[in-house]
């Protein structure tokens, strides 16, 4: 065999490394920003932001008053900390007013990746970080690693048994951030 075929072989398998490596690793992603800025359910502080309406029913034993929420209720909320990569922001769980769920993400900030998806965890916020890679319910890819973001929740979820949300890589099993959920 000549040198120039074992050059070219070697050019040859180093090349698809390289595009495989790239593929994988997508290291652009570490300077690069995405940022989405969707219309919050909870605008501001989501502690008490919902309006409500007041029903007076009348009974022998005198009015008992009933007060009905009319927009989104904040069931549940934290802020994000930090697992694989620096995170900021608050995530939400909020009632919708037709009765169905979501979770929001304020002013959300960590870093790019590949494969980032938003997972419901079984798991508290403060277990370890591979204990978030099992026992999820996944929300769908990670919309952008900056600003405000709305998931819609799907009817099937069991919200007694959602304790956090979580930043997840799929690709490299990783978790970037995870927040609590647990209602009070």
């Amino acid at each position: 065999m000549s040198k120039r075929v074992v050059v070219l072989g070697v050019a040859g398998v180093l090349a698809v490394a390289l595009v495989v490596g790239l593929y994988l690793f997508q290291p652009w992603r570490l300077v690069t920003e995405r940022t989405v800025d969707e219309q919050l359910l909870l605008p501001g502080p989501t502690s008490a932001t919902t309006q409500a309406v007041t029903t007076t029913v009348v009974t022998t034993t005198g009015p008992a008053v009933t007060t009905t929420p009319v927009g989104p209720v904040a069931l549940a909320s934290g802020p994000f900390r930090s697992l694989e990569h620096e995170t900021t922001g608050t995530a939400t769980l909020v009632r919708l007013p037709g009765g169905g769920h979501a979770v929001q993400f304020e002013a959300l900030e960590t870093s790019d990746g590949p494969d980032l998806h938003v997972y419901l965890s079984d798991k508290p916020s403060d277990s370890p970080e591979a204990a978030f890679g099992s026992g999820f319910t996944n929300l769908g890819e990670l919309r952008g690693n900056r600003g405000n973001q709305v998931y819609p929740v799907p009817a099937e979820v069991d919200l007694k048994t959602v304790r956090s949300v979580v930043i997840w890589c799929k690709r490299f099993s990783a978790g970037f951030a995870v927040a609590p959920l647990q209602q009070q």
